[in-house]
């Protein structure tokens, strides 16, 4: 993935420098202090991704993306907890809170990783071509560990309080990542959330009995709210 930086302080652009180069899925094209010259070069190369600063003195992020043509993928780095909640109005696809870490910044990547592999499109009759795949796996954090969990093994999610236990054909993976955004980070066509509290792969379903989805020794409830998506996936 191509990707650019952005940020007014050149410490934070030195540190995501050395974060990028230390990704083999990224390819860091420019980086810059001035939101002015990086939306020159944007508009004149596009990128697939952008580690965006927020609070910025001739720009704010935020007024940043509302002037681009063609907007990237987003992931906003700031020093600031209050603009979350905007972030997520801008469809930006992590909010990185500094100080940033090694891991933590990992982990963005892969979520755009897989909003990239989710979006693409079709071949038409005149291109026969297939798209290349999406990734077959995420990365999730759990302790001090960055983990690997491959889609294939993944069985189920359930939310506890406040972590998310990931069931796997081999172990439990436990993590404080949100439910949500682990669902979100998902092949939509291949697992579903069911409840506010789980989310299953639709290839482990042993059956579906009234309100609930038999996996294994696990018996979950399907609530109304996720239902008639659920049942929508099942093609039923």
């Amino acid at each position: 993935m191509t990707c650019i930086i952005l940020d007014d302080e050149p410490p934070a652009v030195q540190l995501l420098r050395a974060y990028a180069e230390r990704s083999p899925d990224l390819q860091l094209v420019a980086d810059f202090t001035s939101a002015i010259e990086a939306l020159h070069f944007i508009q004149e190369q596009p990128v697939d991704l952008i580690f965006l600063d927020i609070q910025m003195p001739e720009l704010t992020g935020l007024q940043f993306l509302k002037v681009l043509r063609h907007r990237p993928q987003v992931v906003f780095t700031t020093a600031y907890e209050n603009y979350a909640v905007r972030s997520y109005e801008y469809d930006a696809a992590d909010y990185l809170l500094k100080p940033i870490s090694l891991d933590r910044f990992l982990l963005a990547v892969e979520r755009v990783k897989a909003r990239l592999g989710a979006r693409q499109t079709p071949p038409t009759a005149v291109s026969p071509a297939a798209p290349p795949p999406g990734p077959e796996h995420l990365f999730v954090k759990s302790g001090h560990k960055i983990v690997r969990v491959d889609f294939a093994d993944l069985l189920r999610l359930e939310s506890m309080s406040n972590y998310v236990l990931l069931h796997t054909a081999k172990e439990k993976i436990m993590t404080l990542e949100n439910l949500s955004d682990l669902v979100a980070a998902l092949p939509s066509d291949r697992f579903a959330r069911i409840h506010r509290s789980h989310a299953v792969a639709l290839d482990k379903i042993d059956y579906i009995e009234r309100n609930r989805v038999v996996l294994g020794e696990a018996r979950l409830p399907i609530s109304d709210s996720y239902r008639a998506e659920f049942m929508r996936l099942l093609g039923r």
